[in-house]
């Protein structure tokens, strides 16, 4: 057993304070707009989603202290990476607009292709995430029916004409729509599994640490922390860019809250002996009681719905990326001039006249996607090729359908880390290195080799699992988190202990 020491917070406390006391001085001084609001809704509802599942069970792993401590960790790196792209944006001429576009302005060829690989995976990733998620549920819903492969291979048939769609605008409705889908999922979860837990007769016991047990969080707090991939869309939006660092604070600082109740009741009645999904802690009876089947129905479909909602969403920006890369669609959206490299910044203009040019120049650019899909047996082919992609994506999802908390990680690790945290950081870097205090410099290269080591890791250690499985013992714990002598007896609920007629 490894025994690890938790280490002091000051150092860590009075940087948060110095990091974020400037904006949140901002926010409460002239509090949040209208449009801010509505900015901070939409990166709510595309950020919140089927990470929460996790926390209970990363506490179930690391234990509360070091759980906490990566948590307070993510938590400040993503606020901090996401706060650092907004700021890239705000440098760049209007021109940039997306994650790739901000690669290339910052580091050449080399910096898009690199941002639109990580981008692409993540696009990729997450919807397989999706479907091995769904076909649990949808088999868990509906029970001696079809098994795992069968939900898997109707849901992405059922998918498909939604992601057929020439150009998908999801809007403020659909978003919110999975993201109160997730809360009201957590919401009930979490009901469910207090009222039957509670009152204990039992002490709950902590996970037996070691170093695998605690980094191993990394790749479902990495998959909750999704910011990056939604902020330059917002940017554009916002008719005040500037104000953009504000909303990304306040939205992450309420959604890290809400990580932290989540993952805090889940384990404070169950200990170890959590799953490393909320939703199957409540579905069963491995912790000693069976739910309200009514209960578990709704909280699994709302998160169907989620996952129904996401799940295009997520995709359409890699349908979109293969189109250009694979059948030479959209050349003429998005792309850069020579002359946007040499403009480090853009001349003050009037609000209205900002945003009234960016909207403008939106609809020009979707005006073209249009125009691309119109041309002679283009959308033939288009339709080919995101057959092709969903295809793929089911059979991955059957393959790996097995090792559904191993995949959610090793996408966290693999992609997400790289997407939303460390390419931010870099590109902030490289563009800000000249006027950059030598504090931050450190604090920004410390954040860069802290999670690439925790992404490749995590990754390797997945990885593993995922493409060459150990075969499992005759006899598997019950609860893995769990040291030997508690990994196979519930200890923790009423019922389980109550004396029987």
């Amino acid at each position: 057993m490894l025994t690890l020491s938790i280490p002091s917070n000051i150092e860590l406390l009075i940087y948060v304070h110095t990091l974020v006391h400037s904006e949140f001085v901002d926010i409460m001084g002239n509090c949040l707009t209208l449009e801010d609001l509505k900015i901070c809704f939409s990166l709510f509802c595309c950020v919140y989603g089927v990470g929460t599942l996790g926390m209970p069970g990363n506490y179930a792993r690391a234990g509360p202290a070091w759980a906490t401590v990566a948590l307070v960790f993510m938590a400040i790196a993503n606020i901090y990476a996401s706060v650092c792209m907004s700021k890239v944006m705000l440098k760049a001429p209007a021109s940039v607009k997306t994650f790739g576009d901000m690669g290339e302005w910052c580091m050449g060829p080399f910096g898009r292709w690199i941002a639109v690989i990580s981008q692409l995976l993540v696009c990729v990733m997450i919807p397989m995430v999706f479907l091995v998620l769904g076909g649990i549920l949808l088999m868990i819903l509906f029970p001696n029916s079809y098994d795992q492969t069968t939900w898997i291979c109707l849901m992405g048939v059922s998918l498909l004409p939604v992601c057929l769609i020439p150009t998908l605008k999801e809007g403020a409705g659909a978003a919110a729509a999975g993201a109160i889908g997730t809360l009201l999922a957590d919401a009930i979860a979490l009901y469910l599994l207090v009222s039957n837990m509670t009152p204990k007769t039992q002490t709950l016991f902590d996970p037996e640490l070691s170093f695998k047990g605690v980094v191993s969080v990394f790749g479902n707090l990495s998959l909750a922390y999704g910011a990056g991939i939604i902020i330059p869309a917002l940017q554009r939006e916002h008719s005040d860019p500037t104000r953009m660092p504000r909303c990304i604070i306040a939205t992450l600082v309420l959604i890290s809250v809400l990580f932290f109740v989540i993952s805090v009741t889940g384990y404070s009645v169950t200990g170890c002996q959590i799953p490393g999904n909320l939703l199957f802690a409540v579905a069963g009876s491995s912790l000693g009681f069976t739910s309200s089947r009514g209960g578990v129905v709704l909280a699994f479909l709302f998160m169907q719905m989620h996952i129904t909602i996401a799940f295009a969403i997520i995709f359409f920006p890699a349908f979109f990326i293969m189109e250009r890369l694979v059948l030479g669609l959209h050349k003429d959206a998005f792309s850069l001039t020579d002359q946007d490299f040499n403009a480090m910044e853009t001349p003050e203009q009037d609000k209205n006249q900002v945003r009234s040019a960016m909207m403008s120049q939106r609809d020009e650019d979707l005006a073209h996607i249009n125009e691309d899909y119109k041309k002679s047996h283009a959308y033939i082919r288009v339709a080919i090729l995101r057959i092709v992609m969903v295809v793929i994506a089911v059979i991955v999802s059957v393959v790996l359908k097995d090792h559904f908390m191993d995949l959610q990680s090793f996408v966290g690790a693999s992609s997400m880390a790289l997407c939303c945290m460390i390419l931010p950081l870099v590109f902030y870097f490289k563009t800000f290195s000249d006027t950059l205090p030598i504090w931050e410099k450190i604090f920004v290269v410390l954040v860069i080799l802290i999670t690439s080591f925790l992404a490749v890791y995590v990754s390797i250690d997945t990885g593993k699992t995922l493409f060459n499985p150990d075969s499992a013992g005759p006899n598997p714990p019950v609860f893995p988190f769990c040291s030997a002598e508690h990994a196979y007896v519930v200890y923790t609920n009423t019922s389980h202990y109550k004396p029987h007629p």
